[in-house]
């Protein structure tokens, strides 16, 4: 099983198992990801370790260590870590890493395993 300790670039999200039609994943972040949306599937976000915020376009909310987050589907959202920050997500296994939008930081599903 992965593990925090095993992540070694932000970013770049792990699956650690599943439960019904959702992924459990971990991942260190650092930075900003990139404005994107999920069209179909909503996403949680639950901080392990740090602080997390997450721009939305008319407001972003910023979230501490045991707190979590759900992003309704189809809502435009950026995640920002100013340090390294410990996340949690809750996924539909359809859920593309950033949405339709495609940049270096984007993972395949194949990458997440």
């Amino acid at each position: 099983m992965q593990s925090f300790d095993q992540i070694t670039d932000y970013w770049s999200p792990k699956i650690i198992g599943e439960v019904n039609d959702q992924y459990l994943k971990i991942a260190k972040v650092k930075g900003e990801l990139v404005w994107h949306a999920h069209d179909e599937e909503d996403e949680l976000f639950h901080i392990v370790k740090g602080s997390l915020i997450i721009e939305f376009e008319d407001h972003k909310v910023e979230l501490s260590e045991g707190e979590f987050l759900t992003i309704p589907k189809g809502v435009m959202h950026n995640p920002i870590a100013k340090e390294e920050c410990w996340v949690l997500l809750i996924e539909s296994k359809s859920t593309k890493h950033t949405g339709n939008v495609v940049t270096e930081k984007t993972k395949t599903l194949s990458q997440q395993l």
